[in-house]
């Protein structure tokens, strides 16, 4: 052991961890990708778990099997309103917004509070508690929670054709969630309404980690809040801010529970939907090919985001 440089001896202690991750992460994907190469009862003429190589992707990607999935793959656009019809028409597109639009809001929002509890005022440690509390209702009573508040005879929510709620006054339906487009938008308030605290607590010990002498310098210096923020606050949390948003796109890129118990799966569905799907069907090529494709979307988004972490980091 003495005889181990700085980095031998940090590659040693990381090798417990390194041996885990091999056995619940990377065989286990190892051996989806393995499970995509067979067939199942769908594909062509080939028989039930014959060897039929890439077949599964090239028909998951040029949507010939699109008939038996409870949404496209990939978008498929109409010459009217192209772009619309291409957001709800596919698992992908669906995917990505949804994580697009719920990243985004939990990181504005998380931000915000975080800022707010860094500060020192009467109740904070409630208001913290008060926080906290959607992060820890589990996420099926969460779904049946926001289910009923827009059920048109149950939801207080919902209005009638006489008498409309004001989210009917905002372009709802009063079956929001018998459609894409309605669900789709409750169900990334729904999450942001959950998972916030998750973002507001990681930015809060980015926060309390930095040095508060910095602050009285720049206080002496003649520094306002707006340039004490820009120079000091922005710079120093945004590597704990990126590796928060790391965590949640992972996250919203797997999405399914928060989507099965508010609308379901086929009016609402996702890449882990059709995962689902597919497996419940006993369509376990489809099903493993959909994963691992999964896999390797969030694969790259992890990539892109270590490259700005190196950026924010000047170096990694």
């Amino acid at each position: 052991m003495e005889s181990l440089t700085e980095t031998q001896f940090a590659y040693f202690l990381l090798t417990p961890a390194l041996l885990l991750l091999l056995v619940i992460a990377v065989y286990p994907l190892i051996q989806t990708f393995g499970y995509s190469l067979y067939a199942d009862q769908l594909t062509g003429t080939a028989r039930l778990g014959q060897f039929v190589g890439i077949e599964n992707y090239v028909a998951l990607f040029s949507g010939a099997r699109d008939f038996a999935l409870p949404s496209a793959f990939l978008p498929g656009f109409s010459s009217s309103f192209p772009f619309v019809t291409g957001i709800y028409s596919s698992a992908l597109m669906v995917t990505l917004v949804f994580t697009a639009f719920s990243v985004l809001f939990e990181t504005i929002i998380g931000f915000a509070q975080a800022l707010i509890l860094d500060q020192d005022f009467r109740g904070r440690r409630w208001v913290r508690v008060a926080i906290i509390i959607p992060w820890a209702v589990p996420i099926v009573i969460q779904g049946m929670i926001w289910f009923l508040m827009f059920q048109p005879n149950i939801g207080f929510l919902i209005g009638t054709q006489e008498n409309p709620a004001i989210l009917n006054t905002l372009g709802l339906s009063f079956t929001p969630l018998r459609n894409t487009s309605d669900s789709l938008f409750l169900i990334i308030v729904a999450d942001v309404w959950k998972t916030t605290a998750f973002m507001a607590l990681l930015i809060l010990a980015g926060l309390q980690s930095i040095d508060r002498s910095l602050y009285d310098v720049a206080r002496v210096a003649g520094a306002s809040k707006w340039q004490q923020f820009k120079m000091i606050t922005f710079p120093l949390i945004l590597p704990t801010v990126l590796v928060a948003m790391l965590f949640r796109t992972i996250a919203a890129m797997r999405v399914y529970g928060i989507i099965e118990t508010m609308a379901g799966c086929t009016t609402v569905p996702s890449l882990s939907c059709l995962v689902v799907t597919t497996f419940n069907n006993s369509m376990y090529g489809t099903s493993a090919t959909v994963a691992f494709v999964t896999a390797g979307l969030i694969g790259i988004v992890v990539s892109v985001y270590i490259v700005k972490f190196a950026d924010a980091e000047g170096g990694f």
